[in-house]
């Protein structure tokens, strides 16, 4: 089995992450197509880390096919970019990251959960870097 080497993060994509920009996840549908969505992130070391749901397409595909990219840009700069792709890794949310992420996002406590969901947290380890 070959393992990927893991990458650093470069100071752009650190600087977009640790701000509340929006980030545009990829992860890959059974028939091969890809499936984009836009979420909350954060970092913790060189991982980015984000909260999504059970049973939803994007957690589906990544616990079937773990490949996945992220994309953001700075909205002052738009050709400021990064993108990363890497494998993720999915465990039960033991804590609350999707409210410590709405008050990043929306300085609000989070709301958005009815009865009987079950969320995951998403570690992104990064594998290959662009940016600019």
């Amino acid at each position: 089995m070959i393992t990927a080497m893991t990458v650093a993060l470069p100071d752009v994509a650190r600087t977009l992450i640790d701000n509340p920009t929006y980030v545009v996840l990829t992860t890959i549908n059974d028939d091969g197509t890809p499936q984009s969505t836009p979420i909350w992130v954060k970092r913790d070391g060189d991982d980015v880390i984000f909260s999504t749901v059970r049973g939803r397409r994007k957690a589906q595909n990544m616990e079937r096919d773990a490949r996945v990219s992220i994309c953001a840009y700075d909205p002052a700069q738009p050709y400021t970019y990064f993108t990363v792709a890497g494998t993720v890794a999915l465990r039960a949310d033991e804590g609350n990251l999707i409210g410590e992420l709405s008050f990043k996002y929306a300085n609000e406590p989070w709301t958005g959960d009815g009865p009987g969901v079950e969320r995951v947290v998403c570690r992104l380890t990064p594998t290959h870097v662009i940016s600019r």
